[in-house]
């Protein structure tokens, strides 16, 4: 049945923040845009929801369709629409946060993105429209996440060092810290476990591996660090 409404409808769009970790950094996914309006000027994947398309449906489609990169798993964000934000018109966007290991992984720009790349987030390009307003938001959330609960899992291999685990930490909170209280505060709560073998790579020679404590991983997932303290100045060098 057809429907006519007295009010002007905004368009939905969908844009997607993907997080990885490499070198040691972390590093936001972005796209170079190959259409009107900032053609040429880096922003966040993403496009128009389809009239009968599921939002999370639509900021997959789109993640793979302008980087190559599929079975991300993602959750919204948050929603902005602050008029003003898009040239083309009134634009609301549902925005959904991903995190992925960066080893390995190739990211091709396709569809209407001349190509994709991943930055550091030391040295992000100018972006288009609000996406650095939205990156901001999603960075803070990020950094609530790994203060909350425990994090990692998509952003390390399987079996990973000690020095490699804090780094990532390091590189979520942008501040070092000190690697003997990280490390007892890690292993005491049982987080990570001893691995089944060792590393083969000469950065990581002769140094044990850990993996994640399955069930206490999903637990703290579930209901965070409360009551344990773990973040503390004390932790940070």
């Amino acid at each position: 049945m057809a429907y006519t409404y007295r009010y002007p409808r905004p368009a939905v769009s969908v844009d997607c923040v993907v997080f990885g970790i490499g070198v040691a950094q972390l590093h936001v996914l972005l796209i170079q845009r190959d259409r009107p309006p900032f053609a040429g000027h880096w922003a966040l994947p993403g496009g128009f929801a389809g009239i009968e398309e599921p939002l999370e449906e639509a900021a997959k489609r789109e993640l793979a369709e302008e980087t190559g990169l599929c079975q991300i798993p993602l959750e919204q964000l948050h929603t902005f629409g602050q008029p003003g934000r898009d040239p083309r018109g009134r634009v609301i966007s549902v925005v959904y946060f991903g995190l992925q290991r960066l080893e390995g992984l190739r990211v091709k720009g396709g569809d209407d993105a001349r190509q994709a790349d991943w930055f550091p987030w030391s040295k992000l390009p100018p972006l288009a429209f609000d996406h650095e307003e939205i990156l901001q938001f999603a960075y803070r959330r990020l950094v609530e996440k790994a203060c909350w609960g425990p994090i990692g899992r998509e952003l390390l291999p399987p079996y990973f060092s000690l020095r490699q685990f804090q780094e990532l930490y390091e590189a979520i909170f942008q501040r070092k810290l000190d690697a003997r209280k990280f490390r007892r505060r890690m292993l005491r709560i049982g987080l990570i476990q001893p691995a089944p073998t060792k590393s083969q790579s000469s950065r990581h020679a002769r140094q044990s591996l850990y993996m994640f404590q399955p069930s206490l991983y999903e637990q703290l997932s579930r209901y965070g660090f409360a009551g344990k303290s773990f973040w503390q100045e004390e932790l940070f060098s």
